[in-house]
């Protein structure tokens, strides 16, 4: 078998009684189930990033999580119709790790589930070289769409995580081997 893609989920909120744990673990657990990939997690509340973009030896340790990883999904909440900011400074402190890597988007709130702050950061992810997967996952009035346990009946959403996943391993697998191959030019 081929090595697995390495997959850092990111958990952008940093909200105190934030939300995030709920729908990251539902979603780690959904793609802990995947062999294809091996995960890993950067909750941006755990990872000092500073707001300057200075360098410092976290930030040199961020990039090199970044750099070793063919894949990325962002759990985000959507705050004021837009994405957290602790994950617009996690997104502009890295440059070149992100080149020619998919990203794919889970995202929660209220009416419209964080696709507002989805579709806000599929421009950013472009313009850092970025291929944006088509497929995300959004749970609408997320805090009653998880039972006490941290399950969910959402069936739109449980699909739509497979698909992402499948998507996901698609992109990280072709991409993998044409970085390998023939540098990203960026």
């Amino acid at each position: 078998m081929e090595t697995p893609l390495r997959l850092e989920v990111i958990v952008a909120s940093v909200r105190p009684g934030r939300f995030a744990p709920v729908v990251a673990d539902w979603f780690l657990r959904t793609a802990r189930a995947d062999d294809r990939f091996d995960i890993g997690v950067i909750d941006l509340l755990q990872t000092p990033l500073p707001v300057d973009l200075a360098d410092t030896p976290e930030v040199a340790a961020y990039r090199e999580r970044l750099s070793a990883a063919d894949a990325f999904v962002v759990i985000t909440s959507e705050y004021n119709h837009g994405y957290p900011a602790a994950l617009k400074t996690a997104l502009d402190t890295a440059k070149h790790e992100w080149r020619a890597k998919p990203i794919a988007f889970v995202g929660y709130g209220g009416l419209s589930g964080g696709l507002r702050a989805i579709e806000q950061l599929r421009q950013v992810v472009a313009e850092v070289h970025m291929v944006s997967i088509r497929e995300s996952v959004s749970f609408h009035q997320a805090k009653r769409a998880f039972d006490a346990d941290g399950e969910t009946r959402d069936g739109a959403a449980v699909d739509a995580a497979q698909r992402l996943l499948r998507q996901l391993a698609w992109w990280a697998t072709h991409l993998r081997t044409a970085r390998s191959a023939d540098p990203y030019p960026g």
